[in-house]
């Protein structure tokens, strides 16, 4: 089923503050796209159920980061008057949903997810003496397509990694139509469209930036933190002298700066060079040092940070009007996927109180 619309859902667990690898990977795409006139509607989830099903035995962790995501997104320049922001556990729809997907997909299936496999091993759940692997993380995927379908949405910006996980969300709304009759929109994915927005690491090298592996920069880290974590960034451990040649590969200053620099930038805080691919060719061919570099970023990333700790410095004063945004963004949602649960179940034929026609049905049935 097509949409009529053009409707985006995204969202984040709040398990943290958000970071640069957010910002890369979402953040900034959103307030573009939030920005671009192109779609009718734009929902960001805050996806605390999801976040519940590896943290279940600590909630208030849970609780704890709620607002500081909300203070995230509003300080990066999400519009709370053109995306609606929401919470995923106020949403009764959307657990619903989650419940009848679950026939459409089998435990076999979902074992075969290479987003979740991924995760899995990540969160240490096959490992000799785990506990295992709890149902809820098991079937994030179905969870995903609730909230996905619950919205209508058409189109879904996420990482490449991400892309298993649309493909099954897919797949369940081929299989549900097809049982019950058109009623859902099969979601296309939208990719960043630039290789540094793919995946930007962690200072360590580490291919992705994470909290829990401790080497994230944060959207909300004050000048003094992003300098002390940007000196002891990861870069080339073959440069060990100055005149070294250097290597750009998996050298993440050099990552950063494709991510974030401009050729203002230069002007304004390095003037020797006109661009970044003069900076690389001094720096592969030896004599510009690793500190210089990155006393370089540290501007730039800055310049990039600055309007958003002055937003969210601002936002910090007006905690109740952001749950108020919360609150209301959730009411609105629940309108909404409240609105496309009653069609599903309508087309389930499971709507027995919104008329008597099964009462005439048996009448019928007892006068035959």
């Amino acid at each position: 089923m097509e949409s009529k619309k053009n409707i985006i859902l995204t969202g984040d667990r709040p398990t943290g503050k958000l970071h640069l690898g957010h910002y890369v990977g979402s953040l900034r795409r959103r307030v573009e796209l939030q920005n671009s006139g192109k779609f009718d509607e734009i929902n960001i989830l805050i996806a605390d159920d999801q976040a519940l099903t590896d943290n279940a035995k600590n909630p208030q962790k849970i609780r704890d980061n709620m607002i500081e995501v909300a203070l995230d997104y509003l300080s990066v320049g999400i519009d709370p008057d053109k995306t609606t922001i929401c919470v995923q556990s106020q949403i009764p729809a959307l657990h619903a949903m989650t419940f009848y997907f679950m026939n459409m997909v089998t435990t076999e299936r979902l074992s075969r997810n290479p987003t979740i496999k991924n995760e899995i091993t990540l969160r240490g759940f096959d490992k000799p003496g785990s506990e295992g692997i709890p149902a809820g993380f098991f079937t994030y995927p179905v969870s995903q397509t609730s909230d996905i379908t619950a919205f209508r949405a058409n189109c879904v910006p996420v990482g490449e990694d991400q892309e298993p996980m649309i493909e099954q969300a897919r797949e369940i709304v081929r299989r549900f139509n097809a049982t019950y009759g058109d009623v859902l929109v099969e979601p296309d994915i939208m990719l960043p469209d630039t290789k540094a927005a793919m995946r930007l690491p962690g200072i360590d090298g580490k291919a992705k930036m994470s909290k829990s592996l401790g080497n994230a920069i944060y959207l909300a880290d004050d000048a003094a933190t992003l300098e002390k974590k940007v000196k002891s960034m990861y870069t080339d451990p073959e440069h060990l002298r100055k005149d070294d040649p250097g290597h750009l590969e998996g050298n993440c200053v050099f990552t950063y700066l494709d991510a974030f620099c401009t050729d203002d930038d230069f002007r304004q805080f390095w003037p020797e060079y006109e661009n970044l691919d003069e900076l690389k060719a001094h720096y592969t061919r030896g004599g510009l040092g690793d500190m210089d570099c990155k006393k370089f970023l540290i501007k730039v990333l800055n310049r990039v940070l600055d309007p958003i700790r002055e937003n969210r410095h601002q936002w910090e004063k007006r905690i109740p009007d952001v749950y108020d945004i919360l609150k209301a963004g959730t009411a609105h949602a629940v309108a909404e996927t409240n609105q496309t649960l009653h069609e599903m179940q309508e087309k389930m034929r499971i709507n027995y109180f919104d008329d008597d026609s099964i009462i005439k049905d048996w009448e019928s049935w007892i006068a035959k």
